[in-house]
């Protein structure tokens, strides 16, 4: 494809950077809107997956059809169906006439579904029909239907994942996944970040009516080494915040870092994922993942002076290290990766946490016993008040419904 057609669809589109990889995924975009294939796209949360559908669509011969596009994460479970497929009058309570689903409204069009890996096992089910062949049933109708919908979805889960741990079909994997697209994260599109910035703080200053924010030097570098892990929705908040908050305009490196999440984190791993031959994961509780990880990150240089040694060797010379071991009964190395960013009134609560759990039980935990365990305290703290401890755990409260329901807590 030309340069000079990706250019325009980069302006039409408003979409920032220079990439190879995200130029790639444009190209690809472009070459297969004029079919009827299927597509996925996948990448982080933050990323801008969303213009991609319309892309695709805008240049489509459906693209005088309708485009409609659903967030499939924010719909509760018990209304899902509904909502894509339509129901008759009386199917439900509160069902006081028949209404058209998305589907049905959709025919001829384009249909977006976003976060496709957060839908119910019983709704991929009816998704894997539209796919195969064109059908649908209204909720409490025995009528088949047909739609000619072209279906591109989206998700920032791991589906071979989900589909490991039984939370997606891997037939309609295959199904969504006829075209994928990735899109890259912002730390694999450096050379796109100041690009970014400036159109975000040029776009600021227009809307507050203020100068545009500039960068010095050293704030580049930290811009740009930086690990970015909300993608460009972060940089553009953080953009946002510094546009309204900060008098000087000049932005150094120190300024930037105060609007950072946790600016000592720029080359650490944006999310902890566990082995693949764990079979528990997070799937997309990575909110919980970041709460932990950002708690450990408080005071690593004090901890290093206490056990420097103790974290690695069990036949090191004797230390104040040691004598802090002993004093704590510590009959094993420290978990390093956990230690090392803990002040030092929480590392000794956690040396003594872990020595009772070597005493009970030496097989290691898996994350979801640690992920269960984090909202059994978080609700104990707060009185069993599930709204308080889901913002405590830094989770939306229909994720900790379904977390408390997945585990037998209720």
């Amino acid at each position: 494809m030309k340069e000079v057609d990706i250019q325009q669809i980069k302006q039409r589109f408003g979409i920032i950077g220079n990439s190879p990889l995200l130029l790639r995924e444009i190209e690809k975009a472009m070459l297969i809107a004029p079919t009827d294939l299927t597509v996925l796209i996948t990448g982080e949360s933050g990323v801008g997956k969303e213009v991609f559908p319309q892309i695709i669509h805008q240049n489509s011969a459906r693209k005088h059809g309708p485009y409609i596009a659903v967030n499939c994460g924010a719909i509760p479970e018990g209304t899902i169906d509904s909502e894509l497929f339509g129901h008759e009058k009386g199917s439900f309570t509160g069902a006081l006439s028949d209404r058209k689903g998305y589907f049905e409204v959709a025919d001829k069009g384009t249909i977006f579904l976003d976060e496709v890996g957060e839908l119910p096992i019983a709704t991929q089910a009816r998704l894997l029909r539209v796919l195969e062949n064109g059908e649908f049933i209204k909720v409490g109708s025995s009528k088949v239907q047909k739609t000619n919908v072209r279906v591109v979805a989206a998700t920032n889960v791991e589906l071979f994942r989900a589909i490991r741990n039984g939370k997606f079909r891997e037939d309609l994997y295959y199904r969504l996944n006829t075209v994928p697209i990735t899109i890259p994260p912002l730390r694999d599109r450096r050379e796109d970040i100041f690009l970014l910035f400036r159109k975000f703080a040029s776009d600021f200053a227009d809307k507050y009516r203020m100068p545009a924010l500039q960068l010095t030097p050293d704030a580049k570098e930290v811009l740009l080494r930086y690990r970015w892990t909300g993608n460009i929705r972060e940089l553009k908040n953080i953009t946002e915040r510094m546009s309204i908050f900060e008098q000087d305009r000049d932005i150094s490196a120190n300024k930037l870092k105060s609007y950072l999440v946790a600016p000592d984190m720029e080359h650490l791993p944006a999310i902890i994922k566990p082995s693949d031959s764990d079979p528990q994961s997070f799937a997309n509780e990575r909110e919980i993942l970041y709460k932990v990880l950002f708690d450990m990150k408080k005071d690593i240089n004090e901890l290093k002076k206490l056990v420097p040694e103790l974290l690695h060797s069990k036949t090191a010379a004797k230390t104040p290290a040691f004598d802090f071991a002993e004093k704590y009964e510590v009959k094993e190395p420290l978990n390093y990766d956990i230690v090392a960013d803990l002040p030092h009134e929480e590392t000794v609560q956690y040396v003594e946490e872990t020595q009772d759990e070597k005493e009970t039980d030496d097989r290691p935990r898996s994350l979801e016993e640690v992920e269960r365990e984090m909202i059994l305290k978080a609700l104990k703290r707060n009185n069993n008040n599930r709204r308080n401890a889901a913002q405590e755990l830094q989770i939306s409260e229909r994720t900790l419904y379904r977390k408390i329901k997945e585990y037998g807590m209720e």
